[in-house]
């Protein structure tokens, strides 16, 4: 709901265009409340999708979800409220205390690198991670408690920095609810968890506390995932001179066993089925505490967050590919510290007699990483490292961006970014254990970024809008590959990576939002990336990948067949490919062409709600000949639920069409016991989990 991002934990009443209207949805965006822009307004429930955004929206590819459309998803693992992002894809190939693996445009985003996420502001992108470079962890959110997801795509947005070619996703959440909510679910392989969110008003202020407890084995063979998850957020928010205050305070603490990707002749061969897996002792154990404050006015935005982390990840993708007699088991460590802050001002002015809003901006960031290291381990006990390192990786940016009013249809918004990256590396260790001497790897760099973004936007009428939009984006490369001179694998040079690497987009779109019954989008859009080289936090070493460029379309259409009934589709092309490579090794591994998700959901406000979900993405190459594809993947999940009183009973069916198809695929070189020395080059994937019922019983008090 709007007004100091209040939410009900049901799903009851719809804002439409009364909430645009009143000039309320930039303020959402921003997270500001409609005191704090001079706004009265009852208190109401935001559906994202039943919002226009025309005449707010400088893309057709930005957009805002809204609590009921997160309420309503049926949901294997946190991480997938970011399907909620049209042309999102979010897989997993390990255990589920792991991050998921995201897809979007184009992009294999591994765990996060080119998609910003933030949570109340605060960076959920980690640089210079243990395991990948900007790796996203989204099991520290809490569903329940998400007020919003306001998410853009492509780097036309100068509030948004590191890791922004793809996209970026901001996570809101609520400050207080109207009802509170006890919560728990059982599903089979032992699925069960607990939430509870209310708040309460006390000492001039609302205090909102919400709670997930939750425990899972898993559908496996030969191994439990004993996935042990706790979160938990304070909040505490007031009115404070002349704006909002909000203060908050989230724990997360995770443990669980992985069952990885397997190996296509281990199940070809009857060694293991799809569920089986080769490496039984692999798994994690990951931390997050964090505390954030922010305060909010007209003008004015000031966040700040203080961040302590810790991951301990063990895994095996290779078997025994390089160690025949102990196995290919290693070891990630990530410790560290992050701290930082931002502050932004929005001032409205006239240019000439025509009306302007510009808004100037700092962030600062600071990541104090005590330990990120490489080990090799054997039944997650520590044989020897691969490089142990302390990094201090800070960055400064500015921000300016105008939006100016050229004519009652005509406006036009122009950004200006500057990034400054310092990245300290000290190596923890002299030899590693493949008695190389890695003394060399550390040191000092730096690097530094203007981009510049703009947008042009036409409306048609109140209805109809079109966009034209360019912009300059970057992501940051891990602190250990901008001073790495020493392969720890074997003692020869190598490059170290540039430390910062361009995008550049282009995008055309139109939007629509018909009679306060269809919103729909399509855009038309551009990206290349600059040669760059990658280093590879599973190997601990750098890898080369050169300049690519990727085009695409995206449609949407949200659809409101009645006040209770509602239709989606979502369908996204892409074309991805490296630029300089030789004809027919122009393929980019992972690059998915074809995402489409369509559902029908249901909320009558009363008694019944629902929702009916396909997802599909297809066929993408595996290799950079694209002689190894893997096949399509098609699940429909289902949830339906009834409210009886204060009681709300579910029913959630997971992969209802109990699909075997994959969840994720990959092609290297790996070796079994008995294979011949040098392994045997295969595809290695990662099966979806079979049909799931869960069973949830809600109590509203």
């Amino acid at each position: 709901m709007i007004g100091s991002m209040t939410e009900s934990t049901g799903w009851r009443g719809r804002a439409r265009g009364a909430v645009r209207s009143a000039g309320v949805l930039p303020a959402l965006l921003l997270g500001l409340s409609p005191a704090a822009v001079g706004q009265t307004l009852e208190t109401v429930t935001v559906e994202g999708r039943r919002v226009s955004l025309v005449g707010e929206a400088i893309t057709a590819s930005e957009g805002i979800i809204g609590r009921q459309e997160i309420a309503l998803r049926p949901l294997l693992r946190t991480g997938e409220v970011l399907e909620l992002v049209p042309g999102m894809v979010v897989t997993q190939h390990s255990g589920t205390g792991k991050a998921n693996q995201y897809f979007l445009r184009g992009f294999n985003l591994d765990h996060g690198t080119d998609f910003a996420t933030f949570i109340d502001g605060m960076p959920l992108n980690l640089r210079s991670h243990g395991h990948g470079q900007g790796y996203t962890d989204l099991n520290p959110v809490i569903p329940e408690a998400l007020a919003t997801i306001a998410y853009k795509k492509g780097p036309y947005y100068a509030d948004v920095g590191d890791f922004s070619g793809a996209g970026s996703a901001d996570m809101r959440t609520v400050d207080r609810v109207d009802e509170g909510l006890a919560e728990i679910t059982w599903g089979e392989g032992g699925y069960q968890r607990l939430v509870l969110v209310d708040s309460q008003r006390a000492a001039g202020g609302d205090w909102l506390y919400a709670l997930e407890g939750n425990r899972y084995d898993g559908p496996w063979r030969g191994i439990d995932e004993d996935l042990s998850r706790v979160n938990l957020l304070i909040k505490h928010t007031r009115e404070l001179a002349g704006g909002s205050l909000s203060l908050a305070a989230m724990a997360y603490d995770n443990s669980w066993n992985s069952a990885d990707q397997i190996p296509a002749r281990a199940v070809t061969q009857g060694i293991i089925d799809d569920l089986g897996v080769i490496d039984d002792t692999v798994g994690g154990e990951s931390s997050r505490y964090s505390l954030s404050a922010g305060w909010r006015s007209a003008a004015w935005q000031a966040e700040a967050w203080l961040v302590r982390y810790d991951l301990n990840l063990w895994s095996n993708f290779t078997y025994f590919l390089d160690d025949p007699e102990r196995g290919d088991q290693f070891e990630q460590v990530d410790e560290r510290l992050l701290y930082g802050g931002r502050l932004r001002y929005n001032h409205a002015a006239t240019l000439a007699g025509l009306p302007m809003t510009q808004t100037f901006g700092v962030e600062l960031r600071v990541d104090d990483i005590d330990e990120v290291g490489l080990y090799r381990s054997v039944a997650r006990q520590r044989i020897g490292p691969v490089r142990s390192d302390a990094v201090e990786e800070s960055s400064l940016g500015l921000f300016w961006e105008q939006k100016l009013q050229w004519t009652q249809r005509l406006r036009s918004v122009v950004g200006l970014r500057y990034d400054h990256f310092d990245f300290d590396v000290s190596s923890a260790i002299e030899r590693n254990v493949n008695g190389v001497d890695l003394s060399a790897n550390g040191g000092h760099a730096n690097d530094e970024l203007w981009s510049l973004k703009g947008s042009l936007v036409f409306s048609v009428n109140d209805a109809w809008e079109t966009y034209v939009s360019a912009g300059q984006g970057f992501h940051s490369n891990d602190a250990r590959g901008t001073t790495a001179r020493i392969d720890p694998a074997d003692g020869s040079a190598i490059a170290a990576v540039d430390p910062l690497v361009r995008s550049l987009g282009y995008e055309a779109g139109v939007r629509g939002f018909w009679r306060e019954r269809l919103n729909t989008s399509l855009a038309v859009w551009y990206l290349e990336l600059d040669s760059e080289l990658l280093f590879v936090g599973d190997a601990g070493n750098t890898e080369a990948s050169g300049r690519s460029e990727r085009n695409g379309v995206e449609l949407t259409a949200y659809y409101a067949l009645s006040e209770a009934w509602t239709l989606d589709l979502e369908y996204a092309w892409t074309d991805a490919r490296f630029a300089d490579a030789p004809p027919g090794e122009r393929a980019i591994p992972g690059a998915v062409e074809h995402v489409a998700q369509a559902g029908i959901s249901l909320d009558d406000g009363e008694d019944w709600f629902g929702s009916l979900r396909l997802r599909y993405f297809g066929e993408r190459p595996l290799v950079e000949d694209a002689s190894a594809t893997s096949d399509a993947t098609f699940s429909v999940n289902l949830g339906l639920g009834r409210r009886l009183g204060d009681w709300t009973l579910r029913a959630d069916v997971l992969n209802l069409l109990d699909s075997d198809d994959h969840d994720i695929d990959y092609f290297y070189a790996s070796r079994l016991p008995g294979e011949a020395e040098g392994g045997v080059e295969d595809q290695h994937y990662h099966v979806l989990e079979p049909r799931t019922v869960r069973l949830t019983a809600a109590y509203r008090f």
